[in-house]
């Protein structure tokens, strides 16, 4: 089973709640309460968010976090990269080299595809698309739309 780490889910949680409200800035405390995450955990997300690019913060009294850039420019793929680094099924297709058997393995390449088309699909998903409430789903639409059809007379 594929599985994301909860620092990963919680910061889609985090960039969800900051795209619901993007030009505001959210204290780290006000995105615990909202999001009902820990504070330490939302500040530990929101630093590798930041230093991902992904989130800017201000200092002071009246400081915060605000998205980098708009939710429609902002991948789930680079969220999850921020959170768990290079984006692959397996180590040999992140990294050449990386496997022992790697010379003279029958499955690598396969891995190396089937990873790029997840990369690929996590791409194409959005922050605004996790953003859009829950009894509307556009991103659901899209990929009905992109699935290929078996047209039989």
């Amino acid at each position: 089973m594929l599985r994301l780490s909860k620092m990963t889910d919680y910061a889609t949680v985090v960039m969800t709640r900051l795209a619901q409200e993007p030009d505001r800035l959210h204290s780290a405390q006000s995105l615990a309460d909202s999001t009902h995450v820990e504070l330490p955990t939302v500040s530990k997300v929101l630093k590798l968010l930041a230093r991902a690019g992904l989130v800017t913060s201000q200092r002071g009294a009246r400081g915060g976090y605000r998205l980098a850039r708009s939710a429609e420019r902002i991948s789930v793929a680079e969220i999850i990269s921020a959170l768990e680094g290079p984006l692959g099924m397996t180590e040999c297709s992140i990294h050449v080299g990386s496997c022992a058997q790697e010379p003279v393995c029958s499955v690598r390449r396969n891995w190396r595809k089937i990873s790029q088309a997840v990369v690929d699909s996590l791409r194409q998903v959005t922050l605004a698309d996790m953003a859009e409430p829950m009894d509307s789903d556009p991103l659901a639409l899209r990929l009905e739309m992109a699935r290929p059809r078996n047209n039989v007379c």
